[in-house]
C-alpha cells in the first residue's frame, strides 16, 4: 500500500443541492463496479468538509477499500489525513467490516467504505459533557455530505450505527481514543 495523495476535486455537478436533497435515500444494493478516482475525490472532500464546534474537529475518518474498487487505489484501509491517505492496514477487510456490523452482508458489496470515528476528548476538553453531543451532531453533517455527495454522484450509500464497536474498533486496528461512530459503505447502484 502506499500514501495516496488526493487530488483537488472539480466541483462541477449536474444536479442541484435541492435536487440532491429531494432524491437523497438509503440504498443498500450495490453493483460491483470500481468507483472512478474522480468520485472517490470528490466523496472524501465532501466527508471532510463539515463544521465542527469551536474548530476542535473530533473526527477522523478511515476508508476500507476493496481490491480493484476504485480506480488506482490498492485494497485496504487508509486514514484521511492533509489531504492523503495514509496506509493504516493492508487487504480487503470488506467482508470483515461487515461481519463486526451485525452480519450486515451487504456492506461487504459496496467498492469502499467511510467509517467517521471520533476523538471525544478533543471536544469534550473544551465544553465538558455536553461535547458528545456536539461530536454527534458533527458526525451527523459528515454523514449528510456523504449522501448528498452519493446522489450528485448517482451512487449508493447507506448510514450504519448498528455494529459492535470493539470489533470495528479491531477489524480497523484503530487507536483507542477513535472510536467509532458511523459506517457509510458507498458503491455504484445496482
Amino acid at each position: 500500500m502506499e500514501r495516496v495523495k488526493l487530488e483537488v476535486p472539480e466541483y462541477k455537478s449536474t444536479i442541484s443541492v435541492e435536487g440532491a436533497i429531494a432524491r437523497r435515500k438509503s440504498r443498500r444494493a450495490f453493483k460491483h463496479d470500481a468507483i472512478k478516482r474522480r468520485e472517490f475525490a470528490l466523496l472524501v472532500w465532501a466527508a471532510s468538509k463539515a463544521p465542527s464546534a469551536g474548530a476542535t474537529y473530533p473526527l477522523e475518518l478511515y476508508l476500507v477499500i476493496g481490491a480493484g474498487a476504485v480506480e488506482h487505489i490498492e485494497p485496504g484501509v487508509y486514514h484521511v489525513e492533509n489531504g492523503y491517505l495514509e496506509p493504516h492496514k493492508g487487504g480487503d477487510l470488506r467482508v470483515e467490516l461487515a461481519t463486526a456490523c451485525l452480519r450486515q452482508m451487504f456492506i461487504a458489496d459496496a467498492s469502499f467504505s467511510i467509517v467517521i470515528t471520533a476523538e471525544y476528548e478533543r471536544t469534550t476538553r473544551r465544553y465538558g459533557e455536553r461535547g458528545i453531543r456536539y461530536v454527534h451532531i458533527e458526525a451527523g453533517h459528515v454523514s449528510q455530505n456523504i449522501y448528498l455527495e452519493c446522489e450528485a454522484l448517482g451512487l449508493a450509500t447507506v448510514a450504519i450505527g448498528a455494529f459492535d464497536d470493539d470489533e470495528v474498533a479491531k477489524v480497523l486496528n484503530l487507536p483507542e481514543a477513535h472510536k467509532p461512530i458511523y459506517v457509510m459503505p458507498i458503491g455504484v447502484r445496482a
